[in-house]
């Protein structure tokens, strides 16, 4: 059984009238992963997985089980000293730009917030957008447009905000 478009659309109005922020399925096929976000819903999907159904509701903290794994942020953030990996969160093939002819998301040196998009990737024809995850500048780019991307790899490089809000 392979989720058609308009599945996860049925998926999302269901989605609507909750109050959940998030849903994680994850079949011996396939993994989807949808979050509320401020225009609507993102989507993310790939082929794998066992059975586990996850959904958190608006304001409770997330299980161990679906935070992001600390030791492969530690090892990436290790490989470039001082500066902080976005990584794929799915395969696909990584875009810099929403559409060709259209410019980047991000430049090297462009500042990002935790929820600034910064690429897309291309997953089985659906685009998924690439967030920053953290508060920073870009520094440097891992891998190059339209060029494939595993699960996990790092994708661009941000120089952490080291800066004190609330100052006098």
């Amino acid at each position: 059984m392979n989720l058609s478009p308009e599945d996860v659309e049925e998926i999302l109005k269901v989605l609507d009238s909750t109050d959940y922020d998030e849903l994680h399925l994850e079949t011996d096929r396939f993994v989807l992963r949808l979050r509320r976000a401020a225009g609507g819903w993102t989507e993310e999907h790939e082929a794998r997985g066992e059975v586990r159904i996850v959904a958190d509701q608006a304001g409770e903290e997330p299980t161990s089980a679906e935070r992001p794994d600390r030791g492969a942020v530690a090892e990436a953030e290790a490989e470039r000293e001082g500066l902080l990996a976005v990584r794929a969160p799915l395969p696909g093939v990584f875009y810099r730009a929403p559409k060709p002819g259209e410019p980047p998301f991000v430049e090297v040196g462009d500042r990002v917030e935790p929820e600034t998009v910064v690429a897309i990737l291309e997953t089985m024809k659906l685009m998924n957008p690439v967030r920053a995850g953290a508060a920073g500048t870009v520094a440097d780019f891992a891998v190059a447009n339209a060029e494939p991307a595993e699960q996990g790899a790092v994708l661009l490089w941000l120089a952490p905000d080291l800066s004190v809000s609330g100052e006098s």
